[in-house]
């Protein structure tokens, strides 16, 4: 049976701008000046847990245990009012029925609410939403893709996923399983095709209505 695993930020939903944003400004916050930009270049892709663990790395200083949460209620006030999905995505799911789930580095509850809001939930049952929480490592660790594929009872070469992140590129590589880099969302810049391409995305594309005949490409070959 073959799957195609969507990543949720970046991918169905137009969120790393604003998470970003949230992210350095509550950095900020905690006397760890960043910008958006920053933010986006380094953290994109990775669970709350690691990117704080990356920062008390870097810095030295310890973050304080409500950020993530501070971080979180932001972003359900600014996402239910600016979120947008990806453009063209709505289209793709509606007509194009593949089996598919969602595997992404945020938590079950962000991912439900970002796809509510957009309107995009309907195109997934609960069971088909896999989230970082639910394994041990989360990406660039081939673990959250593997999980979703023995979940739902799909061979990992069997299984495509879609991805607009190096870390998200590199868990799907090491899982052994196709990946689509997509690099149509807000927040890419420029190089981002190279990056992923030199991560071992499999085929880069930035316009969501050319991901059906991308997919049935990869089938056929």
């Amino acid at each position: 049976m073959s799957l195609v695993i969507f990543d949720c930020d970046g991918v169905l939903v137009d969120s790393e701008v604003l998470f970003n944003r949230i992210a350095a400004e509550e950095f900020t916050r905690c006397g760890v000046p960043m910008d958006t930009e920053t933010a986006i270049a380094r953290y994109t892709g990775i669970s709350a847990p690691s990117m704080i663990a990356s920062v008390e790395a870097e810095t030295g200083k310890t973050i304080p245990e409500d950020f993530a949460q501070r971080c979180r209620a932001r972003a359900n006030e600014i996402f239910d009012s600016e979120l947008e999905a990806i453009a063209g995505i709505d289209a793709v799911l509606s007509d194009h029925a593949p089996h598919r789930c969602v595997a992404s580095s945020s938590s079950p509850a962000r991912i439900r609410r970002s796809l509510k809001s957009t309107d995009l939930y309907r195109y997934f049952a609960d069971e088909r939403i896999f989230s970082a929480v639910m394994v041990e490592n989360g990406k660039p660790a081939p673990d959250l893709f593997l999980h979703a594929a023995a979940t739902i009872g799909a061979a990992p070469a069997d299984c495509i996923v879609v991805e607009d992140s190096q870390p998200g590129v590199q868990a799907a590589v090491a899982a052994g399983m196709t990946v689509l880099g997509f690099i149509g969302a807000s927040h890419i810049r420029d190089g981002h095709a190279d990056r992923l391409r030199d991560t071992g995305a499999d085929h880069i594309f930035d316009d969501m209505t050319a991901l059906p005949g991308l997919l049935a490409a990869v089938k056929l070959a």
